[in-house]
């Protein structure tokens, strides 16, 4: 058998309206082509769930490449084209859960003789059947088809209008103080004597840390708060009726237990007593912290009467500075993309034995950056690598997959969208970079499956983030970045001055994680309580989960793009950090430790989704994971 070969793009426009269009409808077929072979009777466990996964395998790769495409493509055809497959593909997922004939053919088998991964696979499916609808009477399976496919066109039109709702502000050059040189030399004053500020990253991030007058701030992240509104308002008041409606109809209390039934939690009341110990926990340090801040804004701006979201990451940015002697700028000196691209790589490649082989091959775009996933002298995927923001394109950070890997069979491939400045960049997106970078070799090192269903970041869902977010502490580490830092003088960032980071950021960590808390209540409530004014209930979130404020009387819950993937979910970055912190701990002093990595990548990564997460978690510990690890780092350590 010759080795799987990787994914071919287009070169043309009309053959990306083509892969937009055609590719979704060749899937169609071939699906139904498998299911009809499926339900005219299989001989075997062995040959109807081949033919469950040869289906499955024709529908998650088309819909990547679509869901891909929707996102990142230049042409708003193209993207257009693809959304509409996006439709037409989901439609076609959840239609087979509710195919009584499909659930039949499968459900013979079970009591089977088989091996354990098809008993899981079998097992899982036969779940996804239940949950999606199948034993409801006719009229209630066509209502569930219905709501789905409008959950669809809604989630669609929602982060259609995030990703083209870029704002502007513009702002006196003065305006302007406090933000590096190279800032202002790429943000020259317009023939009206005023400077153009975007919702992009490349300037949200770096006004909202470095800008000294307030209402710079102020003004920008009050845009941004303000993404795709009021486009959104009717889309998500009905996203939230559908979801709701839609539960009920498939006998769950409300949407978080709906979704959360096949995660590591459980059940919406674990969300919200997950929630309760988060609060529990970083209460009393969030509390002792924000004084700090609020005293420390009072002598820049006597009559500040609260710390907002505009002033956060400013402030936090003084006393760090002030009480560590960290200067964010100058530690931003060090960090320039084309280096920290290299060093991402080389990081990821020596921690798990790989190599990034550059390879030239035509992409959606010309930022676009692909590399062989290489062990020795055997291919293991391809990734692609789109850092930079333009419009039209997703306006975040975040890991796509591409090619579902079938080893022998299929070369697993993933994407990175992010946006990060071309020049320097902040130790914020260095971080960031290291965090989507784990969800890629994730995606790759788990991509060599028997089944789709288990290839690639194929665990529970509220366990994805833990990889990602143990990936961060590379960025944290002053071996690591000397490797492939340099200042002005082109000498390496000094580990003292990283060490100093490192305490640093333990300060104001608190209210951070009570920053994420509002964000997950915010996601909880609405799905729960479906509240009449989105708007006041999201205020009131936020209000009450931190004693950092949110700037009054906007819509932030227009822009949280995470409402339609995650839903009411958003718990899991907590989740998954409890755990990371866990995995964390094995690596003691040595973060590149070879038999730990080696460990690490054989049981987190590489099984994808074969094993239930625990099941990893406690193979690479040794005993099930702890919530110790994270209350120690909460603490600052």
């Amino acid at each position: 058998m010759s080795a799987p070969e990787p994914f071919v793009f287009p070169t043309t426009r009309d053959g990306w309206l083509a892969a937009a269009a055609e590719h979704a409808e060749a899937a169609i077929r071939l699906v139904r082509h498998f299911d009809a072979q499926l339900t005219a009777g299989a001989s075997s466990a062995t040959e109807a769930l081949d033919l469950w996964n040869d289906a499955d395998l024709a529908l998650r790769g088309t819909m990547s490449e679509a869901y891909l495409l929707s996102e990142a493509h230049p042409d708003p055809a193209v993207r257009a084209a693809a959304e509409e497959a996006v439709q037409k593909l989901e439609a076609l997922s959840s239609s087979r859960l509710l195919d009584p004939a499909l659930f039949a053919a499968l459900a013979a088998f079970e009591g089977a003789e088989m091996d354990a991964e098809q008993e899981r696979l079998l097992t899982h499916t036969l779940r996804d059947f239940r949950r999606g609808g199948v034993a409801l009477g006719e009229e209630d399976r066509q209502r569930v088809r219905e709501l789905t496919d409008r959950d669809t066109e809604l989630s669609l039109t929602f982060a259609r209008n995030i990703r083209e709702g870029r704002r502007e502000i513009r702002v006196r050059p003065a305006d302007l103080a406090g933000l590096p040189q190279d800032f202002l030399d790429a943000h020259p004053a317009g023939d009206d004597g005023l400077v153009v500020l975007t919702t992009d990253y490349t300037d949200l991030m770096p006004v909202r840390e470095y800008a000294t007058v307030r209402e710079t701030r102020t003004a920008l992240v009050s845009a941004y708060n303000d993404l795709a509104w009021p486009d959104n308002d009717a889309v998500l008041t009905e996203l939230l009726d559908v979801r709701a409606e839609r539960a009920a109809l498939l006998g769950y209390a409300d949407w978080a237990d709906f979704e959360t039934e096949p995660r590591m939690i459980g059940s919406g009341a674990a969300v919200r007593a997950f929630l309760d110990q988060l609060d529990d926990a970083s209460r009393a340090a969030a509390d002792a912290e924000y004084p700090l801040l609020l005293e420390r804004l009072r002598r820049d701006e006597p009559d500040a009467d609260e710390v907002t979201i505009a002033d956060f990451f400013h402030v936090l940015g003084q006393l760090r500075q002030e009480r560590h002697d960290v200067d964010a700028q100058l530690v931003r000196s060090y960090f320039t993309f084309e280096r920290v691209l290299p060093g991402v790589l080389e990081t990821a490649g020596r921690l798990l034995d790989l190599s990034f082989v550059p390879v030239d091959v035509a992409t959606w775009h010309a930022d676009v950056r692909s590399y062989d996933v290489v062990r020795g002298e055997e291919r293991l995927g391809r990734v692609h690598l789109d850092l930079h923001p333009r419009d039209g394109k997703f306006s975040h950070a975040a890991c796509f997959p591409l090619a579902p890997g079938i080893a022998g069979r299929i070369l697993p491939e993933a994407v990175l969208l992010c946006n990060f400045a071309r020049g320097l960049m902040t130790h914020d997106e260095v971080v960031t970079f290291f965090h989507e970078f784990g969800h890629l070799v994730h995606d790759i090192l788990g991509g060599a499956q028997r089944f789709a269903r288990f290839t690639g970041v194929a665990t529970e869902w509220d366990f994805v983030e833990a990889p990602s977010q143990l990936l961060e502490e590379w960025a944290w580490d002053p071996g690591v970045l000397a490797t492939f830092t340099a200042g002005p003088d082109g000498q390496p960032i000094p580990a003292d001055l990283v060490e100093r980071m490192r305490v640093a950021d333990g300060f104001g960590r608190a209210l951070e994680v009570r920053r994420q808390l509002g964000h997950a209540n915010v996601s909880y409530h609405l799905h729960v309580d479906r509240p009449a004014d989105l708007q006041a209930a999201t205020e009131h979130w936020y209000t009450v989960t931190s004693p950092v404020q949110p700037l009054r009387g906007l819509h932030p819950y227009a822009g949280f793009g995470h409402l339609t993937g995650y839903g009411s979910c958003y718990y899991t970055y907590q989740w998954s950090l409890v755990i990371a912190r866990d995995l964390r701990s094995a690596f003691g002093d040595d973060l590149m430790d070879p038999e730990v990595a080696a460990r690490y990548r054989r049981e987190i990564l590489e099984p994808g989704g074969r094993r239930d997460a625990a099941d990893l978690v406690e193979s690479f510990l040794g005993r099930p994971y702890a919530f110790d690890a994270y209350r120690e780092w909460l603490g600052g350590h």
